[in-house]
């Protein structure tokens, strides 16, 4: 009945074997997240287990980390990092995930399941657990958290640290004076704080005499002088201790005078023309009896500082240009806005450059819109203000020592929102469209242009700090009196100025700043073994296309209220002929000198105008649509150009670098030393084999939207609203449902 064959097993199992051996399954350490501190800085709040929101439409992307805020920033600490992030500007100073709190403008906390939502600020509450945290950035960023994973008594009071550290009731509460307060006491006892003096700084401060006498001999403005009678900010509370008068005006008369003026802010001289024709700016006369006396005697002064006695010329700037409520609420015109200003500029070039006269720019408190016109009019005019050293020099001048009220404008302290003005980011938006019409002209690319309108928001650096320099200085005791800083021989904390790079980038990415186009003083080119002084040379057939069938009011770049742009070869502009004639007999002079400039080639180290025409004012896409995913073309854009560009510089330096090796070794290739490049991007040590564009270029570069603005759309986006007027930015599941 029963074989003796013993029968073999039918069971299959499909589970894996038991592991039995530990170490053929090594368990990976867990790293403790930890937010990288600047000297200073300090943890106030965190949150583990929160989710930063990365894809627009899905999580799966999204990293998981800990939330961490500081007295300086809004910190994401993550194992992983951002998913398709191929490349990013490196920064010293900020995280791959970091917010400066001076960047944050508002911070919206939001609850899903009771449909709530809470804009916070300063010491305020919060009644209910927030399951989402949206932070909306004055660079135009959304960066968007949630706290599904996370505890909720954690995510309410790290969302409240946030809105309570970005809020600062006190200037001296801002992160730059705990930062160089630190720094000015080194492990060894040595000075450290700020920059170092001797460190190669080439950017002059204009906070000492000699820096101003080395610009009035680089303008020759032989009959004016450095003024002293402001130091320790004894005369103006708001002008610098030093600046530049007329010599024929003594000091006795210049003490005498300053009373009359709107916040004792005797007249400065910003530059001088080739011609001898002076730029000065001026703050009102608040006394009505004295104005004529005080005018009549200022204006002589200017005039005998001119070579032919020339008359002054004053461009009252209140009157012609928007004031600061206007600036921030123009952006929905932006294109009007900074096109009102270059024309404004321009007419004073013409007053300098044809007229050949001094000109006053005359503004109530002489402290916003004087910085902007003068800047442009020195942009226009002088070469040296092009290069990167000039640049910043001329900022530094013009705005930083002439009193700005960054700290108000900026609204870092966030107390007065009528107040704010993004009066600076006005100007870099105009020389943007400068530099944007006459690339090679300018020294440094629109990288450069950005990054330094980002660096306002990272309050560390004096020239976007304070509102006058005389601020600075007696917070900076105030701040080392009650931390018993001894300052020594200093005055104040020293604090770092924006130009020292190195504080921000390394060297390596600072070469992201070089324009591979600019022809300077000393470009030279080779042609059949004869060198030559390289010279940029437009057509006159450039614009032609352009200026064809247009209302001659658009000669000044402007255009009048019943002009409209016409089709070519269309019934309307045949039937405006005879309109067209009478209008060209009602040409100014100022049009005529803009229309004699565009009809003679161009020197990029002379003089320089804007084209004011519609079709050749363009978006700064670089700042205002970096973060925008739609807006983002990959491998293209203009920093495929500027790839192709810095290739074939490095390739040029390289050769002549090669060539001067030769030359000194007698005609044998040596090994002698070879200067770093100036570009980014390296040629290929192949010949005839150019490096291809690398992957991760997009028109966005060096800056990447993945991650700082989580919608699938522009809509909703700060920008959005902005160009819409809203003064309060919701939450995305608000704004995802609005219609536009």
């Amino acid at each position: 009945m029963f074989s003796g064959k013993q029968s073999k097993p039918t069971f299959k199992s499909y589970l894996p074997p038991l592991q039995t051996d530990l170490k053929k399954s090594p368990q990976l350490p867990i790293k403790k997240l930890e937010a990288k501190l600047l000297p200073g800085e300090i943890v106030v709040n965190e949150a583990n287990f929160v989710r930063k929101c990365i894809g627009a439409e899905s999580c799966q992307d999204d990293l998981w980390g800990k939330l961490v805020c500081t007295n300086f920033k809004v910190s994401f600490i993550s194992h992983n990092s951002l998913p398709r992030q191929r490349f990013q500007c490196t920064h010293r100073l900020l995280g791959e995930h970091d917010i400066p709190l001076a960047c944050v403008e508002q911070v919206v906390t939001v609850n899903d399941v009771k449909g709530k939502q809470k804009i916070l600020g300063s010491n305020q509450k919060l009644k209910f657990n927030p399951t989402e945290l949206i932070l909306y950035c004055k660079d135009f960023r959304i960066i968007r958290f949630r706290f599904d994973e996370a505890g909720p008594e954690s995510a309410k009071k790290v969302c409240l640290a946030i809105a309570h550290y970005s809020h600062p009731a006190d200037p001296q509460l801002l992160f730059g004076f705990e930062y160089v307060g630190k720094r000015y006491h080194g492990s060894a006892g040595e000075q450290v704080n700020g920059v170092d003096p001797g460190g190669g700084m080439q950017t002059p401060l204009f906070d000492c005499s000699s820096d101003w006498d080395r610009e009035i001999k680089r303008t020759g403005a032989s009959e004016w002088r450095v003024c002293t009678i402001n130091q320790g900010y004894f005369i103006s509370p708001s002008l610098p201790e030093f600046f530049v008068v007329p010599v024929s005006l003594a000091d006795q008369d210049l003490k005498q005078y300053a009373c009359f003026f709107y916040s004792q802010r005797i007249p400065l001289w910003c530059w001088n023309h080739s011609s001898g024709s002076a730029l000065v700016r001026m703050s009102n006369i608040s006394d009505p009896q004295q104005q004529r006396k005080v005018e009549q005697r200022i204006s002589s002064a200017i005039t005998k500082s001119h070579p032919l006695r020339s008359d002054v010329f004053k461009s009252d700037l209140d009157k012609t240009l928007p004031n600061i409520q206007d600036i921030q609420a123009a952006l929905l015109k932006l294109r009007c806005l900074f096109r009102t200003f270059l024309r404004h500029a321009v007419e004073v070039v013409y007053m300098l450059e044809r007229r050949n006269v001094p000109v006053i720019l005359l503004e109530n408190e002489d402290r916003d819109l004087s910085c902007v016109i003068s800047c442009l009019v020195q942009l226009m005019c002088d070469p040296h203000c092009r290069s990167l050293h000039g640049f910043q020099g001329l900022i530094q001048k013009e705005w930083v020592m002439a009193g700005h009220r960054f700290l108000d404008r900026c609204n870092h302290l966030k107390k007065n929102d009528k107040e704010e003005s993004p009066v600076f980011l006005l100007f870099l938006d105009c020389a943007w469209q400068l530099w944007n019409q006459y690339p090679a002209a300018f020294e440094f690319t629109d990288v450069y242009l950005t990054v330094l309108g980002d660096s306002m928001w990272v309050p560390i650096f004096s020239t976007f700090l304070f509102n006058c320099p005389r601020q600075r200085a007696e917070n900076s005791r105030d701040f080392a009196s009650s931390k018993s800083i001894h300052l020594g021989q200093d005055q104040a904390l020293r604090f770092p100025p924006v130009w020292d790079w190195s504080q921000q980038f390394s060297l390596k990415d600072q070469t992201l700043f070089n324009n591979p186009l600019y022809v300077g003083k000393i470009a030279t080119c080779v042609q059949n073994g004869t060198v030559k002084t390289f010279t940029h040379r437009r057509s006159k057939k450039n614009y032609s296309s352009t200026l064809r069938g247009l209302p001659s009011a658009f000669r000044n770049g402007s255009i009048g209220p019943n002009d409209t742009l016409a089709r070519r070869n269309s019934l309307v502009l045949r039937l405006r002929s005879d309109l067209s004639q009478v209008r060209e007999q009602q040409e100014t002079p100022s049009e005529r000198f803009i229309r004699d400039f565009f009809s003679r080639p161009v020197d990029l180290q002379g003089l320089l105008l804007p084209q004011l025409l519609p079709s050749h004012l363009s978006v700064w896409k670089l700042y205002f649509l970096r973060w925008v995913p739609e807006a983002q073309i990959p491998q293209g854009g203009p920093i495929t150009t500027f790839h192709k560009l810095s290739v074939l510089t490095d390739e040029i330096e390289m050769l002549q670098n090669q060539l001067k090796q030769y030359k000194g070794a007698g005609g044998t290739p040596n090994n002698l030393h070879v200067e770093p490049s100036k570009m980014y991007f390296k040629s290929s040590s192949t010949p005839h084999q150019p490096p291809a564009p690398p992957e991760y270029l997009s028109s966005s570069f060096p800056f990447s939207p993945v991650g700082n603005l989580c919608r699938p759309g522009i809509l909703g986006t700060p920008l959005s609203k902005f160009l819409n007027g809203a003064k309060i930015w919701l939450s995305t599941e608000t704004l995802a449902n609005e219609t536009f």
